[in-house]
């Protein structure tokens, strides 16, 4: 009877290890989106090591740092590697460029053991018409040169190229799917382009983003950018739609059909929602988002036009960026499921079985000293140092203070508080950069306040980014300007 209730036991154990690793792994068409362009990156190795810690299985990149794509070696994590827009030009209209580039950085990283390398982005987001078309000829004539290298360095049947593309290229003047088509701009190079894809096995990658279309549109039904099915449903051609996401990402498939591609393979290529600077970014509805997304995920169900499709998504994005352009809104420094230093947000569960729990931090990271930059006492009117503020902003990130963030709350000297504070941590704790003409002041404190953080700043080994374009020193001048009206 012993040995039988141990034999039971021993059994029952392992069925619970073998429960939990099925648990543990993430979906396996669930990748995620790793940008690199903030004061302080992670360490790559640190990266990869809570990739896999995630059971986190793919991964998108923006660029082929060596640095970044060689931590990946040996990780068996399936990578896209991209070439961003200001190479197209080049690599469009030189081969030998495109060979050498190829060499670089695929060849290098390809052996036993190496780097699984599945596609190579070329460009990002090229047709926006924020780009007013510059990069419209040079897309397509870059993505053949990188492909016929891959063909010559004998990796084209394992790594194919594609670009990916926002989903402003396609649109709908009725907002129903069917309706959907490319825009008349560059209707004939997206034709190239999807005829390239399909002659190659290479799929059409879209970035898809609910969350924009709650930020550009009042009237837009809340509900309808969550995948909970709660809000009004809407019917196409015998087809319901309950959500944004399904509706997008048909309106693409009705516009490739329309072109003759309509079984051409789709990868989403970002999709996700911000938690902070905005009424409609925070913590609460991104968990409600990803937990809808998750579920749809894990019930291997597509779309309502092709509802047998295993959907391939990759969440944009891992870590906040406090060096993100925000020209698109304040919020694009914080779309990360992870903060600036790798750790969790809020619990997550991606097999989307309801499991929710919170993601594995990072390991090894390493922080500054516990000192904060706050404003001293003595200042009384707050008013003199409003230069002070607009300086600390304009090479910072103060997003966290505009309203709907977790800071919007703070009273006058805590909003310059954070704001010294931030320029601080950026300048890795400096004396000098706690000075702002004698108002500020070192403490040991922590400056805190409630769900307000005031960081300390990481070791960092990465390269670090000190400049900003005189675009984003306006658009972050706004967020002093927002300060100013507390003081």
């Amino acid at each position: 009877m012993a040995k039988a209730t141990l034999a039971i036991a021993v059994v029952w154990a392992a069925l619970m290890v073998v429960t939990a690793t099925v648990i543990g792994v993430v979906e396996a068409n669930l990748g995620v989106n790793w940008g690199t362009m903030a004061s302080h990156p992670l360490n790559p190795n640190i990266v990869v090591n809570l990739l896999k810690d995630n059971g986190i299985k793919k991964v998108k990149l923006f660029d082929s740092d060596s640095w970044t794509v060689s931590a990946l070696a040996g990780s068996k994590i399936e990578t896209i590697v991209a070439i961003p827009n200001d190479q197209l030009e080049s690599l469009a209209s030189d081969y030998n460029l495109a060979k050498d580039w190829v060499k670089e950085n695929i060849t290098t990283h390809i052996y036993e053991g190496g780097v699984d390398i599945r596609y190579v982005a070329v460009g990002n987001e090229p047709f926006l018409t924020a780009f007013n078309g510059s990069y419209v000829k040079l897309t397509f004539p870059a993505m053949e040169n990188i492909q016929k290298a891959l063909n010559e360095a004998g990796h084209g049947k394992k790594i194919k190229t594609t670009t990916p593309l926002n989903a402003d290229v396609y649109e709908s003047a009725s907002n129903q799917p069917s309706d959907g088509q490319f825009r008349s701009d560059i209707h004939d190079t997206i034709k190239e382009i999807v005829n390239f894809l399909s002659h190659n096995d290479a799929p059409f990658m879209v970035n898809i983003y609910p969350f924009l279309s709650l930020y550009q549109n009042p009237d837009f039904p809340v509900d309808f950018a969550f995948l909970d099915e709660i809000g009004k449903s809407i019917n196409d051609k015998g087809k319901t739609y309950t959500n944004v996401f399904d509706a997008n990402y048909d309106t693409l498939v009705w516009s490739l059909k329309k072109i003759g591609a309509g079984n051409l393979k789709i990868i989403v290529g970002e999709v996700g929602w911000p938690t902070e600077a905005n009424k409609f970014a925070n913590v609460e509805l991104a968990k409600r988002f990803y937990d809808g997304l998750f579920k749809k995920l894990a019930s291997k169900k597509g779309t309502p036009m092709r509802p047998n499709e295993k959907l391939e998504v990759y969440l944009f994005g891992l870590f906040d960026e406090d060096m993100k352009s925000i020209l698109p809104g304040f919020f694009e420094r914080h779309w990360g499921i992870f903060r600036y230093d790798g750790k969790p947000k809020f619990p997550m569960d991606f097999t989307g079985k309801g499991n929710d729990e919170m993601p594995v931090a990072a390991k090894g990271v390493q922080y500054l000293e516990h000192k904060w930059c706050v404003v001293k006492n003595s200042v009384k009117d707050l008013r003199t140092i409003a230069s002070q503020i607009d300086y600390a902003c304009s090479m910072s990130d103060c997003t966290s203070l505009v309203y709907g963030s977790s800071c919007n709350n703070l009273n006058p000297r805590g909003n310059v508080s954070f704001a010294y504070n931030m320029y601080f941590q950026m300048q890795d704790q400096s004396v000098e950069a706690c000075v702002f003409d004698g108002s500020a002041e070192i403490v040991t404190k922590n400056a805190s306040v409630g769900n307000c953080l005031f960081p300390i700043q990481i070791v960092s080994t990465g390269q670090r980014l000190t400049t900003m374009n005189i675009a984003d020193f306006v658009a972050t001048v706004l967020v002093a300007l927002v300060l100013n009206m507390y003081v």
